[in-house]
């Protein structure tokens, strides 16, 4: 689970150009701006990351201006609580990812050792965009046990993973900014999931079924499944009118795969058989964009993230995915090795 409010150290401080009062500070891989001499380097700090949704509280009232999200309610129940909403900005030709804070905030008796998660201790959580039209419905339960969710980690907080496998060939693919979606067969039963929940895949009213029976998915999931043997899911975007302002252009809601996995062995399958087993089963993937040895910077890596989408040269791609060619454990990642780079010009665009 993403760490959203840590206790992190000042790594360094420099001069933003033209800009008195200001600087820029490191923080593991982030840049952030803050007012300068607050800190200094080998100071300890609370640093709150970027989907950061921080309480009402006299403390970070000062946000309120530039940063407020209203509740998010649905029918009678709060679906998410109002705050001040972390998020990328631009200060003075300087991107800011985060905010930082004395240790004077915490509550007496938290831990300060560096790494602590103190997100609870502050009451802050992650910031959710509001469910678009067509994506809620009947709900079967939960996202089953027997699956992974999608979320990948940012590259920001990965230092010690690119020093591991510097010299590696990852494969880099286009970070979609979409819906995710989940399909399976297992044991004989199709279902279809959201990014947290298992929905009805019988459920006309929401868009991720009409999706999946659009392309009869249920077959093709069954067809893998003869031919192959293994109970097989599916992991992917879909995007299109409705969903996140339609960035790509598309006339008609579309499925782009970028995982596919093996349910009896509950792993994910190496990257040559997934791209392949897409293409069997006649799905659409997420582009592909090559491969690179890995030997860069986290601020490199950052830079090599911009520029537009396969999809839609007309805008910023969100951002890139790295995965080895052979699917690896990664003791740091605590699960997978694969990880995404965010386009900062992607976040600063959309307002992300």
């Amino acid at each position: 689970m993403r760490t959203l409010a840590s206790i992190q150290s000042i790594h360094s401080n420099e001069p933003i150009p033209k800009a008195d009062a200001i600087e820029r500070l490191r923080v593991l891989g982030w840049w952030i701006v803050a007012k300068k001499g607050d800190y200094v380097p080998g100071d300890k700090v609370v640093y709150c990351e970027i989907d950061s949704l921080l309480p009402e509280r006299a403390e970070f009232e000062f946000l309120r201006a530039s940063s407020f999200k209203a509740a998010q309610i649905e029918g009678a129940a709060v679906v998410q609580r109002a705050g001040f909403r972390i998020k990328t900005v631009k200060l003075r030709g300087q991107v800011s990812q985060g905010i930082c804070f004395p240790l004077s905030i915490l509550p007496p008796g938290t831990p300060t050792e560096i790494g602590s998660d103190v997100s609870d201790a502050l009451g802050i959580i992650k910031y959710e965009p509001p469910v678009a039209m067509g994506m809620s419905g009947r709900i079967r339960g939960g996202f089953p046990g027997f699956l992974s969710k999608t979320d990948e980690t940012r590259v920001q907080v990965l230092e010690p993973v690119l020093l591991q496998h510097k010299g590696k060939t990852f494969y880099q693919t286009e970070k979609l900014d979409g819906t995710s979606f989940t399909a399976f067969l297992r044991d004989g039963q199709f279902g279809i999931c959201s990014r947290n929940l298992w929905m009805d895949e019988t459920d006309d009213t929401n868009l991720l079924a009409r999706v999946a029976r659009g392309i009869d998915l249920e077959a093709k999931l069954r067809n893998l499944h003869a031919k192959h043997g293994f109970w097989p899911a599916i992991q992917g975007e879909i995007i299109g009118p409705g969903i996140q302002k339609n960035r790509y252009a598309r006339k008609l809601a579309e499925l782009h795969v970028f995982n596919v996995l093996n349910l009896d062995t509950a792993q994910l399958v190496d990257h040559d058989i997934g791209v392949s087993l897409i293409n069997e089963a006649g799905l659409i993937g997420v582009p592909q964009l090559g491969t690179l040895v890995l030997k860069h910077s986290i601020d490199e890596l950052v830079a090599l993230s911009a520029g537009p989408s396969v999809l839609n040269p007309q805008v910023p791609r969100e951002g890139i995915v790295l995965r080895p060619a052979t699917e690896e454990h990664d003791e740091t990642l605590g699960g997978r090795l694969s990880f995404k780079i965010i386009n900062p010009q992607f976040l600063l665009k959309f307002d992300e």
